[in-house]
């Protein structure tokens, strides 16, 4: 219960900071429409190629927009000196990641849904089909395991803005194949079994890499 409290004041402090400053959701969001806006008149999707285009552009534009926004969440706590208070409240480094975490998932996630709709409209599919929320939180919260270890990383470098997808990427891969394979399979209307290795994948890619972010950021935190 006291680890739960913990992270909960965690997320609940960003979510009251985000709700005041605007820092994050609302550049994120346009940032990740406008790539979407830019796909669609660049690519000129039609009725045959939509399904094969569709997938990888709608998580180009959730790929980068998760960058902006775990990397902001970061330089954010630390312009403002907040990332030292953390350090020195009683809370355990496990604690302090799971919040940041979960606090990057919750910006993330709000971006995709309203992202999604205008994906729907601008590439003509269906809103919201229910195994697409399945994949999406999936791949965000694996990708925001892997995004807040690498941001509390970069944080203190030079060119934190370069070293952050340089060293994210590599190791979010995974959950970006498996995320569009996945999406891939649900706007053509495939038969749902052949979903299931994705999914396993998504879903064993989270617990690994959240065990050993969450082991690792102590030792990242600290330096």
């Amino acid at each position: 219960m006291e680890f739960a409290r913990q992270v909960w004041t965690i997320v609940w402090k960003d979510i009251i900071v985000e709700a005041r400053s605007r820092q994050i959701v609302a550049p994120v969001l346009v940032f990740a429409v406008l790539v979407l806006v830019i796909f669609n008149f660049a690519l000129s999707p039609t009725s045959s190629n939509i399904p094969q285009l569709a997938p990888g552009v709608l998580w180009v534009s959730f790929t980068f927009a998760g960058v902006l926004s775990v990397n902001r969440s970061f330089v954010l706590e630390n312009e403002n000196g907040s990332i030292l208070g953390l350090m020195l409240s009683p809370v355990s480094r496990e604690a302090l990641f799971t919040g940041k975490m979960l606090s990057n998932l919750i910006f993330i996630g709000a971006v995709e849904l309203v992202t999604v709709p205008v994906f729907s409209v601008l590439f003509n599919q269906e809103l919201f089909p229910p195994m697409l929320l399945v994949v999406l939180f999936l791949a965000t919260s694996g990708f925001s395991a892997v995004g807040s270890i690498f941001a509390a990383l970069a944080i203190n470098t030079r060119f934190r803005e370069i070293m952050l997808p340089l060293l994210m990427f590599p190791v979010v891969v995974p959950v970006i194949i498996s995320a569009v394979k996945a999406t891939e399979i649900i706007l053509t209307s495939s038969p749902a079994g052949d979903m299931i290795k994705w999914l396993e994948m998504l879903v064993a890619f989270d617990l690994i890499f959240f065990l050993i972010a969450a082991v690792a950021f102590e030792y990242v935190i600290e330096e």
